[in-house]
């Protein structure tokens, strides 16, 4: 891929979070009431009506929304997301402080949904044992169809309190992960051994495989090397779309859980109508999706010759 096109995609992945970015903000502004005079107007305060002013001044809420749209938009150009109306907190600041449990629950629910979906696949696609192929070809659909609320709280019935494998209160670092993972990973791993176990089958009866066959190569090397190699690149699609979810499913995971994160700051920013918390999340949400989907498609041409001797073509 040359250096116009890399350029171009960048220019358009800009393009998609500048969108984004009006979006998020039209709608959050059109959301009925103030939400700095809603949080700061209670009796229990004792604030008057001029220091009520004066906290919607510090928040740019007396301002109009144009300039509140060009001011935050410049703030985010520079890091500055602004100030929580609940907590008066950076919001830059509580960010990076929930950030890492949800990357770090999202990154291993990822690394799971992987090996699921290529289990699932591997064993789906089985030219012996129809009984154990026809199982695993039921198990995508029947994994996406589970609600991740469901799943976490069957999983916590379960596994903690009737099996006890993993204890809910006093848990460790790496014990607090389990369950969570789990969740987030099985909704996510249907998609990709769908599409995997399609592309499989499609693999299978391409032309270069039965040459491959007829010099002599044995069965494992003709699907690990050259079958499931080529099935795996139209999974790279669908695996940067479906990183995108994980987001949406941390949200649920972590109310689910109890767990610290970008989901539980949503919950609470959405219940308080905390608009500089929501505008960042949806931000950095659609950000993270962007960035994932920019680099699968760089990783594109790398990994398929094809597309490699169209280009110098």
């Amino acid at each position: 891929m040359g250096t116009a096109e890399i350029l171009r995609r960048i220019g358009q992945a800009l393009v998609v979070l500048l969108v984004t970015f009006t979006l998020a903000f039209i709608l959050l502004s059109a959301l009925p009431g103030d939400a700095v005079t809603a949080r700061y107007s209670s009796p229990d305060l004792g604030l008057s009506p001029e220091q009520i002013e004066e906290i919607r001044q510090s928040y740019g809420a007396d301002e109009t929304l144009l300039a509140q749209y060009f001011h935050t938009l410049g703030g985010f150009l520079v890091g500055n997301f602004g100030y929580s109306v609940q907590t008066g907190t950076a919001v830059s600041t509580m960010i990076a402080e929930a950030l890492p449990g949800t990357l770090a629950l999202a990154v291993l629910a990822f690394a799971l949904a992987v090996i699921l979906a290529l289990g699932i696949s591997i064993l789906a696609t089985l030219d012996r044992f129809a009984w154990i192929r026809s199982v695993f070809q039921m198990l995508p659909p029947l994994f996406i169809s589970l609600p991740s609320f469901w799943l976490g709280i069957i999983l916590i019935q379960i596994v903690s309190f009737r099996l006890g494998w993993v204890p809910v209160i006093g848990t460790s670092t790496a014990q607090a992960l389990i369950l969570p993972t789990i969740t987030l990973s099985v909704p996510i791993a249907a998609p990709l051994a769908q599409v995997l176990i399609r592309s499989i089958e499609e693999v299978k009866g391409q032309p270069f495989i039965a040459a491959v066959r007829a010099r002599g190569a044995g069965e494992m090397w003709v699907f690990f090397r050259n079958i499931l190699r080529n099935a795996l690149l139209p999974t790279l699609t669908i695996a940067g779309i479906v990183f995108g979810e994980l987001v949406g499913g941390a949200v649920v995971t972590e109310a689910v859980f109890g767990r610290a994160g970008i989901g539980a700051m949503t919950v609470a920013a959405v219940a308080n109508r905390d608009m500089p918390v929501m505008l960042a999340i949806v931000v950095i949400a659609a950000a993270v999706y962007v960035l994932i989907n920019l680099i699968v498609d760089l990783l594109y041409p790398v990994l398929d010759a094809r597309l490699r001797r169209r280009e110098r073509a």
